[in-house]
């Protein structure tokens, strides 16, 4: 281990270098791309000093114990000797996760689908419900949420909707959402109460930045439209929703949440490169599947992941088989605790993997 962190160290050093080297700060992909691993390597950098002080400390408080004569300054060495030892202990374990490589999407922000499955209106009111705990949840972590796109349910919520979440690590956090999320309760449309099940898809995407996906402007087809729904006077009376179509792979993506259409313009291309990033990061992603036996962040949309059960006030998430009887806290933006757990099963199998 100690071999590693001092190549990472090494590592460390020469980024620093490259950073405050002008012919690459000229180059802006690739001064994004040190600064990214700069800010990855600097947790597991700053652990392993402490580390290195720990062990330093351990060396002198045995040199102590066998040369001190004094009995007082001897127990004093053997209590910070035994307090070290159990510290370097539990600092070993912490960097031994640190060192397994993460996914290098984690500190990204993300992008957001949400779409109505089975259940007919009700998929569109618990799509809205789920929109709401997501938007809920971005405000506890003062992350910035942005509408994209929408379209409506007819008894309320939406059919579908997309939205932008800025803050670091978004992605990390909330990747964990991604696939069908299964919801049983009695709809307000039933008149004989009885329960009825209903579904609706959540996708999370990595945002991408233009220097990781290159779009040519030949390779677009921009058409324009009026927007729909919650927007005010110019709702349906300009042309400034967007909707881009990439050609060669046929992927559209379109926006209408902002009056300006440039801005609607800048939405729609994060959203359209982040799911061209997407057929790539998928290949990445089945690789982890394919070497952990897992659906924890394989981001699988039709895997079945969590159910929201009304009348128990249960939510049960089927990949850790992990079950809370705080159903409104949680659609309230309270998923902290789920993801929490979702993340220390996903690096338990990440060392599994590692040692194995």
């Amino acid at each position: 281990m100690l071999d590693k962190l001092k190549a990472i160290e090494n590592r460390y050093i020469e980024l620093t270098e490259q950073m405050n080297d002008p012919k690459i700060t000229g180059d802006m992909k690739r001064y994004i791309k040190i600064n990214r691993d700069f800010k990855e390597l600097t947790p597991i950098i700053e652990a392993y000093h402490v580390y290195r002080d720990v062990c330093a400390n351990i060396d002198h408080a045995k040199v102590l114990l066998t040369t001190e004569k004094d009995d007082e300054m001897r127990e004093m060495a053997k209590e910070e000797l035994e307090l070290l030892t159990a510290k370097r202990i539990e600092m070993e374990e912490d960097i031994r996760l640190m060192l397994i490589p993460s996914d290098p999407q984690d500190v990204k922000n993300a992008i957001m689908e949400i779409r109505a499955g089975t259940g007919g209106d009700e998929a569109s009111i618990f799509a809205g419900d789920l929109y709401r705990m997501y938007t809920r949840y971005c405000e506890t972590r003062k992350w910035k949420a942005e509408m994209v796109d929408f379209t409506e349910g007819t008894a309320g919520g939406f059919k579908e909707i997309i939205f932008n979440v800025s803050g670091e690590g978004a992605y990390g956090q909330l990747k964990y959402e991604s696939g069908v999320h299964r919801v049983q309760r009695v709809p307000d449309t039933e008149t004989q109460g009885r329960v009825h099940t209903s579904a609706a898809s959540v996708a999370v995407l990595p945002e991408a930045d233009e220097f990781e996906v290159e779009i040519k402007p030949a390779d677009i087809r921009k058409d324009t439209f009026c927007s729909s729904g919650p927007g005010g006077q110019s709702v349906n009376t300009t042309y400034s929703a967007i909707r881009l179509t990439h050609i060669p792979s046929g992927i559209v993506a379109s926006c209408q949440d902002e009056k300006s259409q440039m801005k609607n313009f800048d939405k729609a291309m994060k959203v359209l490169r982040s799911r061209l990033f997407e057929l790539e990061h998928n290949k990445y992603l089945e690789e982890i599947s394919k070497k952990r036996n897992t659906m924890i962040s394989t981001g699988d949309r039709s895997a079945k992941i969590r159910t929201y059960n009304w009348a128990q006030s249960r939510v049960t998430d089927h990949r850790i088989n992990m079950s809370l009887y705080n159903l409104s806290a949680i659609l309230d933006g309270d998923i902290q605790s789920l993801i929490d757990a979702l993340q220390l099963a996903e690096n338990a199998e990440r060392l599994k993997a590692a040692v194995s």
